[in-house]
């Protein structure tokens, strides 16, 4: 499992650091920008609405998480997947990732803008979690498709 919470984590960095065009974010560590994106204690998210529109920021966040999971998945398998992402401006929605005909990871979303996990080190397990399940959903339906 700590071997795919690291993959996990290496590609999302990856991911992220990839929409660096400018390079706005080179001074930052890898922790601290995906602190920055993804972590919301409590009190941070007292002060998010409940009811709010999502910014196009906020929705291409949510995406990389699963381009992430999508990437690695690849890198173990050797699988190409596909991130399927549909989401309303209020942040109601659906990410679906496919890998070949059978859908591996799959979440709804009624609140999307209050996304967020609550450590880096959430952030790191339920990325390892993915990983795993999203294998043996492959490993157990691949002789199915």
């Amino acid at each position: 499992m700590e071997e795919y919470q690291k993959l996990f984590m290496e590609t999302l960095i990856g991911q992220v650091r990839a929409l660096d065009q400018f390079g706005s974010w080179a001074s930052k560590s890898d922790e601290e920008l995906l602190q920055e994106k993804y972590v919301k204690t409590k009190e941070d998210l007292k002060n998010i609405p409940v009811i709010a529109d999502i910014d196009e920021m906020q929705v291409k966040d949510i995406r990389l998480i699963y381009q992430a999971l999508a990437l690695a998945f690849e890198k173990k398998t050797g699988v190409m997947c596909s991130v399927v992402m549909e989401m309303s401006h209020e942040g109601f929605g659906r990410v679906v990732v496919v890998a070949g005909k059978i859908v591996i990871a799959e979440k709804f979303f009624k609140d999307a803008h209050r996304f967020s996990f609550r450590s880096m080190e959430k952030l790191e397990t339920e990325g390892g979690k993915m990983l795993d399940k999203a294998i043996n959903i492959y490993n157990e339906y691949k002789k199915c498709a």
